[in-house]
């Protein structure tokens, strides 16, 4: 396979339409519950059939990307998503409209594991997760402000997913027939970093189940608790993906600056805190600025987890696999938010869902620590098996251009294969052997020597 790497605007495309489900989950929820008389436990299983039939997707796939190519299952899986979402578009009855989000999450699960796939095999993972959250939420930010001025009942949601995949079909003849990975990447092989990578998946289990778990509740919040109307919430989330967008931007230009462990880390303990405002919310300023502050925020940490799964494997099956992950997460999200909601309240909600936060920050954070969470810095440069680069240049006195910059990222290290260059010393060796000198034998000792 080619090394170098395909252009990133068609994976951030096929990224955004396999995204904005999960992104528009709240008000396909609270439009189900209100427009098809479903209860909000109903209609947040419905909500959760959806994406977990996305992670089925992802599970499936992982691992599998670079055997089918690229194009091929992105475009199986905008087909099940115009398909799915379509058939739940047209129709108000409710297992049919079950059945259609389920082929449609699957869909959208296939559009994201390629998409996935694709972005662990690019030079900078993290510039182009940003790219593809940075487009996905200018896309929900969109339908937010339109869809409440337009109706349409349940179907306008289901609609405009659908739609968006039809529009990024044409991106898929960019993807080209194959996957692009690494040079030299074995085609099968056991998966690196096995227990940072299934840590980093358990946890943004965890992660996205509790930010869900909100975000799924977040329009009752805002009508119920707060008082306010659906045109008002929908600004609001509008306003808050905005924000989200200049926090993506933020991230894309911060990069590497600050490692992953930092961002990760801090930005997980400033969401919890956001879940618990939001929750408690008893006005517009209160709703406002929870909800406007955590979407600043979460997309940005999700863009440094996202980028953190492809570092872990140029083959991208942990980044399916992490995704997957947080899929299962997302689709559980609706229905605990629920249960906690009916059940204590959406404060007492928040209390939980916040502390559930703060507890998966210390292991994942601990994975980017480990994995190159750490900004390159002299004395931190390291080689495998050997002694830090910056340390030794130091004391050897390399020239100041051999030692990364402050807050450069980390170099991947290159293979060398020893046989072929005791093949080509021996070649060497033998010119000189059969050359005219006549010192044969001064020749042959030489070669003797050389090549131990």
């Amino acid at each position: 396979m080619s090394s170098r790497p395909r252009a990133a605007w068609p994976l951030v495309a096929v990224f955004t339409a396999g995204y904005l489900a999960a992104y528009l989950l709240p008000t396909l929820v609270a439009r189900l519950s209100t427009h098809l008389g479903l209860s909000a436990a109903q209609a947040g299983l419905v909500g959760s059939a959806l994406l977990l039939s996305s992670a089925c997707a992802g599970f499936s796939l992982a691992g599998r990307v670079e055997v089918y190519g690229l194009q091929r299952p992105a475009r199986i899986g905008l087909l099940l998503a115009v398909a799915g979402y379509g058939c739940a578009a047209l129709t108000a009855s409710v297992p049919l409209v079950v059945m259609g989000a389920m082929i449609g999450g699957f869909g959208s699960g296939t559009a994201t594991a390629v998409a996935a796939a694709g972005i662990a095999a690019q030079r900078d993972p993290h510039r182009t997760s940003s790219l593809g959250l940075l487009s996905v939420s200018a896309t929900a930010g969109v339908l937010y402000l339109t869809m409440p001025h337009l109706g349409g009942g349940h179907r306008l949601p289901f609609a405009a997913i659908a739609l968006v995949a039809v529009l990024v079909w044409p991106a898929t003849a960019r993807l080209g027939g194959s996957a692009a990975t690494g040079a030299g990447t074995p085609a099968s092989g056991r998966l690196p970093h096995r227990r940072s990578g299934l840590v980093l998946a358990g946890g943004m289990l965890v992660w996205s189940m509790a930010q869900n778990a909100l975000w799924g509740v977040s329009s009752r919040i805002g009508v119920v608790q707060a008082g306010l109307s659906e045109v008002t919430v929908g600004a609001v989330f509008a306003a808050a993906l905005g924000a989200g967008l200049l926090g993506v931007m933020g991230a894309g230009v911060l990069g590497a600056r600050l490692g992953r462990a930092v961002p990760i880390g801090l930005g997980t303990v400033i969401i919890a805190a956001s879940i618990v405002l939001s929750s408690s919310a008893g006005g517009l300023g209160s709703f406002a600025g929870g909800e406007i502050t955590w979407n600043t925020v979460y997309p940005v940490v999700l863009s440094y987890l996202i980028g953190l799964a492809a570092a872990l494997d140029v083959r991208g099956r942990w980044a399916v696999l992490a995704g997957s992950a947080s899929s299962v997460g997302v689709a559980c999200g609706p229905v605990l938010g629920s249960v906690l909601s009916e059940v204590a309240g959406y404060p007492v909600m928040g209390l939980i869902l916040g502390a559930v936060t703060l507890l998966v920050a210390a292991p994942v954070t601990a994975v980017a620590l480990h994995t190159g969470g750490r900004p390159l810095v002299p004395g931190s440069v390291r080689r495998r098996g050997g002694a830090p680069a910056a340390l030794l240049a130091a004391t050897t006195g390399t020239l100041s251009g051999a030692v990364p910059k402050l807050g450069s990222p980390e170099q991947a290290v290159t293979e060398i294969s020893v046989p072929a260059l005791r093949r080509r010393r021996l070649g060497r060796n033998a010119f000189r052997t059969a050359g005219p000198s006549g010192a044969g034998g001064q020749s042959n000792a030489y070669a003797s020597t050389s090549d131990r």
